[in-house]
């Protein structure tokens, strides 16, 4: 029996996979590994990456926050933000990097510091994956709709 996963963030639903093997999830406690038939469980989610694998495909995102409702048969993930990592630019996340860094070593009133915060803590995830990505294995990908790429 696979697992169907829904990821879902703010403002849409950002994936969505009905026949996947595994979904390794960022809860806030550490990461969690989800097979068919695991036991309901509600989780918060932490900031990492989770992973949906199919065969010898599999898709990743990255995580901020949010909550995970686990089934027996399926898992949704309600996350604050929700990025696929094979979607980053790399160039763009060195930048929010560095001019997150700049913001804070020079100050901000109280209010926008978590904002700074979260673009730093956002960016350095994004580089970390980027990386990851590029020393790891050619990564056959999922699409979508449930075809494999």
């Amino acid at each position: 029996m696979p697992i169907h996963v829904e990821i879902v963030s703010r403002e849409e639903k950002v994936f969505e996979e009905k026949e996947a093997d595994m979904v390794s999830i960022p809860a806030e406690d550490g990461q969690m590994g989800v097979l068919p038939h695991h036991a309901p469980t509600v989780a918060s989610l932490g900031e990492g990456e989770l992973i949906v694998k199919k065969g010898i495909a599999r898709e990743s995102f990255l995580i901020f926050g949010g909550v995970v409702d686990v089934r027996p048969d399926k898992v949704v993930v309600l996350a604050e933000i929700a990025d696929t990592t094979f979607d980053i630019d790399q160039e763009k996340a060195q930048e929010a990097r560095d001019h997150a860094r700049q913001l804070l070593e020079e100050g901000l009133p109280p209010d926008e510091m978590e904002e700074a915060r979260l673009t730093l803590r956002r960016a350095e995830l994004q580089l970390r994956s980027i990386s990851k990505i590029r020393t790891s294995e050619p990564i056959m990908r999922i699409l979508g709709n449930g075809d494999e790429a």
